[in-house]
């Protein structure tokens, strides 16, 4: 299947509507561009799972806290064009902010606890800008699935909840966390770290997954001081959370016992890169 690209919503609702007539189903994978392993390993799952996979580019003004941050997430249309090709993907989508946008978008949502903890405490209106965007793409692409990777973890979840809420008959599909072989998550962001900084960020994994294997020697208390504490002896690493929720509600938990599904879920400075990181500890 030849790819097609489009960057207004009408022509790309045309021809989803002629693939839907034609009996295809349609999966979806909204990005920022900038791609990475990372997101081709969701246009792989789509790509295995549905007839035609479409492909968003566009990166959201709205859930940047800090015009700064905006204007400095990396930006590759060619090259990120040319990887989707590669992928597989049948459909790119590269609006503008008119299109998404046409009106502006005043909506406020209320996730309940699920945004007030971690990401949302430290970047508020993070979660509405996202929420606004992907409400938006999916009421332009009306997709039957979408794929979300699992190191955004609290978005993963409060996509779920958004697409429930709005009653949007999308089937959400959560991927792994692609990791670099020393296990540095696979963040667009990696490419804004300094080559000594490089070396450090690593260490923020490894953190997380042996805390995971230590676990039951401390408490939940315990063990976030040990985390913490080691990861801000590198004077490269700066942690803003880290917390162990239950993976359903976000909420933390305080004891091993309040839930069998947890995240540990994981916030630093690595200079002026912030990443984000999270491993489950189901026990």
């Amino acid at each position: 299947m030849n790819m097609d690209v489009f960057d207004t919503n009408r022509d790309l609702q045309a021809r989803i509507s002629e693939l839907k007539e034609e009996g295809q189903r349609i999966g979806f994978v909204p990005t920022m561009g900038a791609l990475h392993e990372g997101h081709l390993s969701l246009v792989d799952c789509c790509t295995s799972e549905n007839d035609v996979t479409v492909v968003s580019i566009f990166v959201n003004p709205t859930q940047f806290n800090q015009r700064e941050d905006y204007e400095k997430y990396p930006r590759d249309m060619n090259g990120d064009i040319k990887k989707l090709q590669e992928a597989g993907a049948g459909i790119i989508f590269t609006p503008n902010e008119r299109e998404i946008y046409p009106e502006g978008d005043r909506r406020e949502f209320d996730f309940g606890q699920l945004d007030k903890v971690m990401e949302g405490k430290f970047r508020p209106g993070h979660f509405n800008g996202v929420a606004q965007v992907v409400s938006r793409l999916f009421e332009i692409v009306k997709p039957h699935r979408a794929y979300f990777g699992e190191k955004d973890f609290q978005q993963l979840a409060i996509i779920r909840e958004l697409t429930s809420r709005l009653n949007m008959d999308i089937d959400i599909v959560s991927c792994p966390i692609v990791r670099e072989p020393d296990g540095l998550a696979k963040s667009s962001r990696n490419a804004r770290l300094t080559e000594e900084q490089r070396k450090h960020a690593p260490k923020i994994a490894e953190a997380l997954h042996k805390a995971r294997d230590e676990a039951k020697n401390y408490t939940v208390a315990e063990l976030k001081r040990r985390v913490t504490g080691e990861l801000n002896n590198d004077p490269y690493i700066d942690v803003e959370y880290f917390e162990i929720v239950d993976e359903r509600s976000l909420q933390p938990v305080e004891t091993w016992d309040d839930t069998y599904y947890k995240r540990a879920c994981i916030a630093a400075w690595v200079g002026k890169v912030r990443l984000i990181d999270n491993v489950q500890y189901y026990f």
